[in-house]
């Protein structure tokens, strides 16, 4: 009879083990980042004590689930292991969960009472538990008769939020009778996710027909969508922003009748410039998506990265320059918090 374990991958021995089962699952990226964020892993030991199968949750996401099914009922191993990771979440009052997974699993996870949001040719997006994408979507402000209304979508990290920023919601404003920004929700930026979405919240204060909204689990995140089961960061980063896309397209825009989607174009980064050339192939005709240069201010790109290398290098008067009052001043005021998040690893790069 298989049992369940907890696996603590502090213990060298322990995790070397787990990564060669992994391996010989067809699991093969453990680089630092997938494996910091883990909370919990559980295995399942046979009766001669070989590991035959293992599970982990890193917040309310299960990752690395693999089962050897040699001498076992087929299902039997993967759904004890799924069971077993779910009532952990429970214990720790986590009742709502999330998967990626290779789309061969996804049925397996749908029998355990798992619903699909999005898939593509590798990967599949499910949910479990409450409150769901339906209790999302139904908590989101609305407008009165919005179903006859030109309504837009903008998603955005901002981090931090920048005059680059209000300048797409500004011309989504003028142009739409209801916007809605979006702010990614994933905790793995500088600012974190309560800093940006009540930064976003200010610097949109003036926009009346504009709704700031915390876009939750459902604006995929690179930072959540897993990369051990795809064979390259390109291929991450394309099933990734097309199951992002599937999941606005399908489930979030139809309820609140977005038929506009409003982005930054991108010149100096190959993962945002997959993301938007996904958004255009993905979302239109249905959803008209409305490509917006980026603001410059003295010949100078306004980015948010360019703004954390300025606090990195304490340049508080340039960054004036690129962000809206109610942002320097958050930045003014915690300037050595920020600061020392940069010294002790955080990366400032990308977006």
């Amino acid at each position: 009879m298989d049992k369940v374990v907890d696996l603590y991958l502090s213990n060298q021995t322990t995790k070397k083990e787990w990564k060669a089962f992994l391996e010989k699952m067809d699991l093969h990226n453990f680089s630092e980042k997938e494996v910091s964020v883990i909370d919990h892993t559980l295995g399942l030991v046979d009766d001669e004590g070989n590991l035959v199968g293992t599970g982990s949750v890193a917040g309310n996401v299960l990752k690395y689930i693999a089962v050897c099914n040699k001498d076992s009922e087929p299902g039997q191993r993967f759904n004890k292991i799924v069971t077993a990771l779910s009532q952990y979440l429970f214990s720790q009052q986590i009742f709502h969960m999330f998967v990626f997974t290779k789309v061969k699993y996804a049925e397996s996870f749908k029998h355990l009472g798992f619903s699909e949001l999005a898939r593509t040719d590798e990967a599949a997006f499910l949910e479990n538990g409450s409150p769901d994408v339906n209790d999302y979507l139904n908590g989101l402000p609305r407008m009165k008769n919005q179903s006859d209304k030109q309504v837009a979508g903008i998603v955005m990290n901002a981090n931090p939020f920048t005059f680059g920023h209000r300048y797409l919601v500004e011309k989504a404003s003028q142009e739409n009778d209801m916007v809605y920004v979006f702010v990614v929700a994933t905790d793995m930026s500088l600012f974190n996710s309560n800093e940006r979405f009540e930064l976003v919240k200010k610097g949109c204060s003036e926009f009346k027909n504009v709704y700031v909204v915390s876009g939750d689990s459902y604006m995929v995140s690179a930072a959540t969508f897993p990369a051990y089961f795809l064979k390259s960061a390109d291929s991450l980063i394309e099933n990734q922003t097309k199951i992002d896309a599937r999941v606005f397209k399908n489930i979030i825009a139809p309820k609140l009748s977005i038929k506009h989607r409003y982005v930054g174009t991108e010149p100096f980064s190959h993962a945002t410039s997959i993301y938007n050339e996904s958004l255009l192939s993905e979302l239109e005709p249905e959803i008209k998506v409305h490509l917006i240069p980026r603001l410059k201010k003295e010949d100078i790109t306004v980015t948010a990265t360019k703004v954390r290398q300025l606090i990195k290098e304490n340049d508080l008067a340039a960054i004036e320059n690129m962000v809206p009052a109610s942002t320097a001043e958050f930045i003014k005021a915690n300037k050595e918090e920020l600061q020392r998040r940069i010294r002790e690893g955080m990366k400032i790069d990308g977006n």
